[in-house]
């Protein structure tokens, strides 16, 4: 956040004013507030504020929830992680698995009332294609993606890639939702400005205030699946008429709106509060699913020295004692695990190889490395973000170990809304680029090597950090060849082996994120580990 938007930040009582400055000036007005047939709004406090309306151009888990409530998706997963069919009516593949045809269902349109059509959802394959790892990876081997007709269209392959609709369905961020064309044709390293889709809400924009609140409305015309709905797929049914997501920077004062039902819906509460919330009448605190929602991510710059050097970047697995970070973000040990793993632990891809190494603790190891890798105590660049109340204190963590080993630390003090957008810069760290920042990650988006954006080394095609490593990638690239799970188990092993020496990122653990909402004003609670989302939410009364 720049200054002025810092100084916006809710305190209770400007969030008290936010909600009450429209029926006051009605009331001031002399217009009476008529009962009958009143708009069903949903407030939610939610753990970042929406800042940038590009789910393709991010990583940003709050972009990705925007996205999932404007646009929609071809496929969309259940609660066991299988994709279905969600825009897409029916599809075909071919027996040698190299030729699917997709036809679209009936019903879809835009905000604006146009049909959407497959031009729309081409040329969002390609501009997704173009900047998602697992989407670059599935796009390595298309050679044709050709409209038939207005409905449907064809992807021709060059191998029988194993995870087609897995990346098509994925709900790790950048999530490959479908645009309009006009919108898809933005260059992928500038930002859509535009927020008209096709999902379940639209995005009122002339009431979009960052630092405040963003307000979505009801989609009339949205006509959603008749299946059950689970996760990201089945129905998508909008029941109330508007959400206001609102920004609270302070974890006491939001957790007070919930209780004083101000807000309905919390969607990261501290779990120091978890306690109060649990035991206050009205209020339900739940987990999101079976797999741990969140993993914590030291994102290295492979770029710029020291750090360009292999040998560098595994010198900071020394300064990385997962259960300090975990300790001061978390606490409670029954929702944090250590995991020395690149894939999710406790799923079937996880492998802690390298542990020894990794797991080593030891902050005159570090410098020691360090200056064996040709570091001459040049400052190091960390990103620190000041107002998010998991990215903050990690960053801090990890700052104070730093200087304990002797390492020279710059810490940039800056918003998280400004961290996500410096950390897009490729410029040397003194002149505007960067180092190192802190970030945390889906657990579902790291549950295979293949789908974890983070793991990507394509070089100056791979995420933010820019790894470089060409056996990493075609590593990669393997598994989603594998025919069998236990073929996949070996190839994740061999990826870990690799993955640990190249160092793409340092993972300072593991934990749950349970979410809190008020039981006895709102119901229909979809729970997603992931990507928070809202349809099927009804008010009661």
């Amino acid at each position: 956040m720049n200054r002025d938007l810092e100084g916006m930040a809710m305190t209770r009582s400007s969030f008290k004013r936010v909600l009450m400055g429209g029926a006051s000036a009605l009331l001031l007005a002399g217009v009476a507030i008529l009962p009958a047939k009143a708009e069903s709004v949903l407030r939610a406090s939610m753990h970042a504020d929406v800042r940038t309306l590009d789910p393709h151009w991010t990583t940003q888990t709050i972009a990705g929830i925007h996205g999932m409530m404007i646009y929609d998706t071809l496929f969309g997963v259940d609660e066991n992680l299988v994709p279905h069919p969600q825009m897409v009516g029916d599809y075909t593949v071919s027996d040698d698995g190299m030729n699917y045809s997709f036809t679209l269902r009936d019903g879809l349109k835009w905000h604006d009332g146009s049909p959407v059509t497959t031009k729309d959802v081409i040329a969002s394959l390609k501009r997704w294609g173009g900047k998602d790892q697992a989407a670059r990876a599935m796009m390595s081997y298309v050679t044709s993606l050709e409209a038939v007709d207005d409905k449907t269209f064809k992807m021709v392959l060059s191998k029988p890639y194993g995870l087609v609709l897995d990346t098509l369905g994925k709900t790790g961020t950048m999530v490959p939702v479908i645009m309009r064309a006009q919108d898809a044709s933005t260059e992928g390293n500038n930002q859509v400005t535009e927020a008209v889709g096709s999902g379940p809400f639209m995005m009122l924009k002339d009431q979009w205030v960052p630092g405040s609140k963003t307000v979505y409305a009801k989609n009339p015309n949205y006509v959603p699946r008749t299946e059950k709905p689970s996760v990201f797929s089945g129905a998508k049914i909008p029941k109330v008429d508007k959400i206001e997501l609102l920004w609270i920077s302070d974890a006491q004062t939001k957790m007070q709106a919930l209780v004083a039902g101000e807000i309905d819906f919390l969607e990261q509460p501290s779990i120091d509060f978890l306690p109060i919330l649990s035991s206050t009448p009205g209020i339900k605190v739940i987990n999101t699913g079976a797999v741990d929602s969140h993993w914590g991510t030291i994102r290295i710059n492979h770029l710029h020295p020291p750090f360009d050097k292999p040998e560098a970047r595994q010198a900071m697995y020394h300064v990385v004692k997962q259960l300090d970070f975990l300790q001061t973000i978390v606490g409670d040990e029954k929702y944090y695990r250590e995991c020395y793993s690149f894939i999710t632990c406790g799923t079937p891809y996880s492998d802690d190889s390298g542990k020894e190494m990794i797991a080593d603790y030891n902050p005159k190891k570090a410098l020691e490395k360090l200056k064996a890798a040709g570091y001459n105590n040049e400052p190091i660049y960390v990103l620190a973000a000041t107002d998010h109340h998991t990215i903050t204190p990690a960053a801090q963590v990890l700052l104070t170990s730093m200087r304990e080993s002797g390492i020279n630390v710059n810490a940039v003090s800056i918003d998280w809304g400004s961290v996500v957008a410096r950390r897009t810069k490729r410029e040397k760290p003194e002149d505007g680029g960067w180092n190192m920042f802190v970030t945390t990650s889906s657990g579902v988006g790291s549950l295979n090597p293949a789908l974890n954006t983070w793991l990507g080394a394509g070089c100056d095609k791979a995420n933010i950090g820019w790894p470089c490593d060409e056996e990493l990638e075609r590593l990669r690239g393997e598994f989603a060849f594998a025919k069998t799970v236990d073929e996949r188990k070996a190839m994740a092993k061999k990826i870990q082996e690799r993955a640990a020496y190249v160092v793409p990122y340092i993972s300072f653990g593991q934990w749950t994120q349970p979410l809190a909402y008020r039981s006895d004003k709102i119901d229909g609670i979809v729970p997603v580990t992931g990507l928070t989302v809202f349809w099927n939410i009804e008010k009661k009364g």
